[in-house]
């Protein structure tokens, strides 16, 4: 959203811009406002420990509702699946305020996978009054449910827009990121191939988790290379990594990385293991081979380029797909080199265009 937020703010002529966060994820936003420059006009702050869907929906629906009446807007943006976006969503629709959908179209087909980003974009996409598709395949997907075309506009996505942003700025930055890796970390990042993984889905919770560990357990111990494993902070992910992997010497377990930080890992990975839908298409425009650890995406146009891979959570089709990767040169070239479907970082500007013609 950030590229978004910058793009309205520096047209002051014709908007006045105002930024709402929640607080989901409390410590991944707070850095990420201060890499883009971004002041929140109102933080909510509704996050509490071991929050429930069912009270962060409440407290979500609430919040934003009192905060529409207040200051009662022309129009809402919000993005994604988040459990944030569909209750905002429905807070507008409640004071019959239009909502813009940015990152619109998206579509598993089953509820449950991904859980409860499903649901959420579907009830978002049923509410909005303008949807951005990132590409042509989540345009047609709001075609086929019934969405007007008209209301449709494909931009690319917008995540592209900031990764590029900043990858800019890290090719001037890199040893900066090399000596913080090796000095904070002790993580020497040239030493031999590395691995970037990252793992967070619900639907992983349990046997899941317990799968991927293992995998990347045989990994580190039949290859010569380096896993870093950012790990999130919630505990159904950090027991079993902590367990699993927490004594294995070429297995880096890190905290969360700030925004900047991660893009700088992203460069340096050699392959991204992933559960995240994001991550899918920054590591396209980066040209990484992405190993995507669910049975189903949401973006399966990465998959179609050849850039991705679904690997599901099962360790021998996860450590089979690694190993062919690391050990066979041309394997290796034919996803790297498969190209980026997801746009070309001009996302933000086609949906001020989009919203200047309708204002």
């Amino acid at each position: 959203m950030a590229p978004v937020v910058n793009v309205f703010k520096k047209n002051t002529a014709n908007y006045i811009t105002v930024v709402a966060v929640t607080a989901q994820h409390r410590q991944m936003l707070d850095q990420v406002l201060n890499v883009f420059d971004i002041v929140a006009d109102y933080d909510l702050d509704l996050m509490s420990t071991n929050q429930t869907l069912e009270n962060l929906t409440r407290e979500i629906l609430n919040g934003i509702s009192n905060l529409l009446a207040l200051i009662n807007p022309d129009l809402i943006f919000v993005q994604g699946d988040t459990t944030t976006t569909f209750a905002t969503s429905l807070a507008a629709f409640y004071q019959k305020i239009p909502v813009g959908h940015i990152e619109a179209g998206l579509r598993t087909n089953n509820k449950y996978s991904p859980f409860p980003e499903e649901i959420n974009r579907r009830m978002t996409s049923t509410i909005a009054s303008y949807h951005f598709a990132p590409t042509k395949q989540a345009a047609q997907n709001l075609l086929s449910e019934g969405v007007e075309q008209d209301t449709i506009k494909i931009t690319g996505n917008t995540v592209i827009d900031a990764l590029l942003s900043i990858s800019e700025k890290l090719d001037i930055e890199l040893n900066e990121y090399e000596t913080f890796f090796s000095s904070v970390h002790d993580i020497k990042l040239d030493e031999s191939k590395m691995i970037l993984v990252t793992g967070h889905r619900r639907e992983s919770f349990g046997q899941g988790f317990e799968n991927i560990c293992n995998a990347i357990k045989q990994i580190a111990e039949n290859n010569i290379v380096q896993l870093v494993y950012p790990v999130h902070l919630n505990p159904n992910v950090q027991e079993p990594v902590r367990r699993i992997l927490g004594n294995i010497k070429n297995v880096h377990l890190i905290p969360p990385q700030d925004y900047i930080p991660f893009v700088f890992l992203m460069k340096k990975a050699h392959i991204i293991l992933t559960d995240s839908g994001g991550i899918q298409e920054e590591v396209s425009s980066l040209g990484k081979p992405v190993l995507v650890m669910r049975d189903r995406t949401e973006r399966p146009e990465g998959v179609a380029a050849g850039i991705a891979r679904l690997v599901g959570t099962d360790p021998k089709k996860i450590i089979s797909t690694v190993e062919s990767l690391l050990n066979k040169q041309s394997d290796y070239d034919k996803m790297a080199q498969a190209g980026n479907p997801y746009g070309n970082g001009t996302a933000s500007e086609c949906i001020i265009d989009f919203i200047n013609q309708r204002f």
